[in-house]
């Protein structure tokens, strides 16, 4: 999948799953790749709720201009579990049940 991405969101997707992981990588990058694989909406509070995969989430843009570490990890699980990591990352299923930003807790309606 990550072949019909543009030169520009190839390099972002690379940036996320280098290890160690780079401190530098912008917000605007983040959400061109994240609109370009997934559905992306703009909250009223200025959050922007991502579905990808199997995974819907509602992230924080940062203060400045590159996103943090823990973003950094929500990313890598989320494109991992969408088939959009590196060849020598397998996805995994997540565990973890999430706040989908409907008040509900747990698998999205």
């Amino acid at each position: 999948m990550a072949a019909d991405l543009s030169h520009r969101h190839r390099d972002t997707l690379e940036r996320i799953f280098s290890h160690p992981s780079s401190g530098n990588i912008e917000w605007r990058q983040v959400l061109s790749l994240l609109e370009a694989v997934g559905t992306t909406t703009e909250e009223q509070n200025g959050k922007v709720k991502v579905a990808l995969g199997p995974e819907t989430e509602i992230l924080q843009p940062p203060r400045g201009k590159d996103i943090d570490q823990q973003m950094i990890v929500d990313l890598r699980r989320m494109l991992t579990q969408a088939g959009f990591a590196p060849g020598d990352v397998p996805a995994t299923e997540d565990a973890h049940s999430r706040d989908h930003g409907d008040g509900a807790w747990g698998a999205p309606a």
